[in-house]
């Protein structure tokens, strides 16, 4: 019996299967709740950086208003 008759052979048998605890279904639905949670929490944090950039130099450039009012 050669290589390929013994795969045929092998994948024609059915087999006994695993049982999910779950349909197939609900792991794509999971996988997806996931990846928008994590893109919401990202996307919570655009202007982070912008926000401290612009505390830190307001606090650092204090010289009593010499430029003039924001």
């Amino acid at each position: 019996m050669s290589l390929l008759t013994t795969t045929i052979i092998l994948a024609t048998e059915e087999g006994e299967g695993v049982s999910l605890p779950m349909p197939t279904w609900a792991y794509g639905v999971i996988a997806l709740g996931i990846l928008i949670t994590l893109a919401l929490i990202t996307y919570s944090y655009r202007d982070v950086a912008n926000r401290h950039r612009q505390g830190g130099q307001d606090d650092a450039h204090d010289d009593g208003g010499a430029h003039g009012g924001h």
